[in-house]
């Protein structure tokens, strides 16, 4: 086989398994368009007899996806900054000093990343009443980001480790301390992983249920995306279309997100393998 058919052939096979992949998103986006009778109705059909606007209307205002979005952001983005500084913090320390224990410390950290969120929901519920945080913004934000974020902590772990000491050495003459030398100096230089931190951070606290719905079940205005769209499934039936609909205004942001920086984050795992 020529090296062109093979390259055709490739290109073939790709696109059939994107087609596969993407199919279930273009269903969700053609079902928000449809009445709820017709989104099982027609079966595999993508093409509505009549496109249903008012689905994204009544999600956005009757539902008060409106609100949600702006909880959704605010938790996302504090969640973010969290992770970022609590991880960078961890990272640097793990791999720029050594103690005693600090072997027994990582083993810790990796056995935590295996134990399910619902083994952790009780605690962290208890410890965040007890701070008379419980039902709000903060709460929800210290709950999602003073977790372990292991991963995220052995990413900082494994960069800082690999940057030369006489970058700290420089700044320490200059008259920098190790508060100045790790904002200034440091954490700019590890911007590959605080991209990757970024990208997934967001995405897991965008997409996140469990912890919300529990903080926010006193209090429906505190309601995330995610948690919001279980006002479409009732006791007797599911409103199909505005649950489609709803889906669809909870993806656009992340997938946006995500487009916006895909880039950075291919450099940001391409300059960490580099080092």
């Amino acid at each position: 086989m020529t090296r062109r058919r093979r390259s055709w052939l490739t290109g073939i096979v790709l696109a059939v398994v994107a087609a596969v992949w993407v199919y279930p998103f273009v269903w969700l986006v053609s079902a928000s368009l449809k009445s709820s009778s017709e989104v099982f109705g027609k079966g595999l059909d993508l093409v509505p007899a009549d496109l249903r606007w008012e689905n994204y209307a009544r999600a956005w205002t009757d539902v008060g996806f409106a609100s949600y979005m702006i909880n959704t952001v605010v938790i996302t983005l504090g969640t973010v900054f969290l992770v970022i500084v609590r991880s960078a913090l961890a990272g640097y320390v793990l791999g720029r000093h050594d103690f005693a224990g600090k072997k027994a410390l990582i083993g810790i950290f990796l056995l935590t990343f295996f134990i399910p969120e619902g083994y952790t929901i009780i605690p962290i519920t208890q410890l965040t009443d007890q701070l008379h945080l419980l039902n709000t913004h903060v709460g929800v934000i210290l709950g999602l980001g003073a977790g372990g974020h292991v991963a995220a902590t052995l990413l900082y772990a494994g960069y800082f480790r690999k940057l030369p000491k006489e970058l700290e050495e420089c700044a320490e003459l200059d008259g920098a301390g190790p508060i100045t030398i790790f904002f200034r100096v440091m954490l700019p230089l590890a911007w590959p992983i605080t991209a990757t931190v970024f990208i997934l951070t967001f995405l897991f606290a965008w997409n996140v249920y469990l912890l919300p719905l529990v903080f926010t079940l006193s209090d429906p205005d505190l309601r995330t995306l995610a948690v919001g769209m279980t006002v479409f499934v009732g006791e007797q039936s599911t409103d199909w279309s505005g649950l489609a609909a709803a889906a669809v205004i909870s993806l656009v942001p992340a997938v946006a997100v995500f487009a916006v920086l895909q880039r950075r984050f291919v450099d940001s795992i391409a300059g960490a393998v580099k080092q």
